[in-house]
């Protein structure tokens, strides 16, 4: 069947170059991918397969039912968004909208979605159940997952998998992960209340400039000295707004921030421990404080016997010396995470890197590229992981 698999997707690799350059050339922000939508459910009508649109506003879901009389239903979750960063690549399929670019790969997980469902549909004969696949909208805004469970699309689901580009590891390789592989994601917004006064006479005031950088510097030295080195955690202030004058002290300053973490154990409990932090530092000198802490989405942790099928079918595929281990987690972010609240489920991480660059630029840089020999490697270990999840 391996064979079989690698035989379509070869077929298949000039259209799926075709297919990545076109959704690269017309990125969609998120909840607004209504081209994007409409191309891949033509694509997926074109292969055979059930089509729902609409599906978490922009969201397109397709269907392959096997002949096995398997009952677990497996799904393959994909997104289609793009960032709002101005493309500097010059490459000839470069975006076509301004300021709108497919920075962190979504058109290469969206072809690689695309190019798996249209090699399952030609082996539904030899799968085991039915496989949905879940093409999301606004992963960058860590909603769209939540608008697609909203809307039925994990409804019995059995087992999730995902894909995500790295541009670190050389395409035609990929990595997988046992246990976390991305963050938990909060928002912070702290705002520190003074008094206004002269800037002459900033004892007859009560410095709300000052009094946030003392938050701010209390932060992250406790960050050092309290949180379990171990059990990491990043916050980071990216954004401030305060004062009215040169002359005058503020009364009123706003911080905006990320707060990352790996365990649930931890992440728990940051809330209380950021506004006893704010508390103690404003009651010391004299300011009053508002704290909003907001959960985002939790941090992925790859099922274990989920993570093991990614491998063996990448080994299988590929041979072991092209599937990376990885030791450690991404404090980035995921939304894939949302879904597994609901089942389990695993994602691996699809190199992009071109082998003969000094240097692969990252995700969400406006010089990002990625090597397309990497859609083949994505599609066939994806496809042949789901035709083995039923064996």
């Amino acid at each position: 069947m391996l064979t079989r698999i690698k035989d379509i997707a070869t077929k298949l690799a000039p259209r799926l170059v075709e297919i990545r350059r076109h959704l690269h050339s017309h990125p969609e922000l998120s909840g607004q991918e209504y081209q994007t939508a409409a191309f891949v459910a033509g694509v997926l009508s074109s292969s055979g397969l059930y089509v729902q649109e609409g599906v978490g506003k922009t969201g397109v879901i397709g269907e392959v039912q096997g002949t096995g009389t398997d009952h677990r239903l497996l799904a393959i979750r994909t997104d289609m968004d793009a960032l709002p960063i101005q493309e500097r690549t010059g490459l000839e399929y470069a975006s076509r909208t301004d300021g709108v670019m497919h920075a962190c790969g979504h058109d290469v997980h969206t072809t690689v979605g695309l190019g798996t469902a249209m090699v399952l549909s030609q082996i539904a004969d030899e799968l085991g159940g039915k496989v949905r696949f879940l093409f999301q909208a606004a992963e960058e805004i860590a909603q769209g997952a939540h608008w697609m469970v909203q809307d039925q699309a994990m409804k019995n689901v059995s087992a999730i998998l995902g894909v995500h580009v790295f541009p670190s590891i050389p395409a035609g390789s990929i990595g997988i992960r046992y246990g976390a592989l991305t963050a938990a994601a909060d928002d912070l917004e702290i705002t520190i209340i003074g008094e206004s006064g002269h800037g002459a006479r900033p004892h007859e005031a009560t410095d709300a400039i000052w009094i946030a950088s003392q938050v701010i510097t209390a932060l992250q030295q406790a960050i050092s000295r309290t949180q379990n080195p171990l059990r990491p955690v990043v916050l980071s202030i990216g954004k401030i707004q305060g004062g009215r004058a040169p002359n005058v002290i503020a009364d009123k300053v706003q911080l905006w921030g990320t707060v990352r973490s790996l365990h649930p154990e931890t992440r728990a409990h940051l809330p209380n421990w950021i506004e006893n932090i704010v508390a103690n530092v404003c009651h010391a000198y004299g300011a009053k404080y508002q704290v909003d802490y907001r959960q985002g989405v939790p941090s992925v942790q790859n099922d274990y016997s989920l993570t093991q099928l990614l491998q063996s079918a990448a080994e299988e595929a590929w041979s072991s010396d092209r599937v990376q281990v990885l030791p450690e987690p991404s404090l980035g972010a995921e939304d894939f995470s949302v879904y597994l609240e609901h089942t389990p489920g695993s994602m691996f991480r699809l190199g992009v890197g071109f082998k003969d660059r000094i240097i692969n630029y990252p995700l969400h840089h406006p010089e990002f590229e990625v090597d397309e020999s990497a859609i083949l490697t994505g599609v066939v270990t994806m496809a042949y992981a789901a035709y083995k999840y039923w064996l």
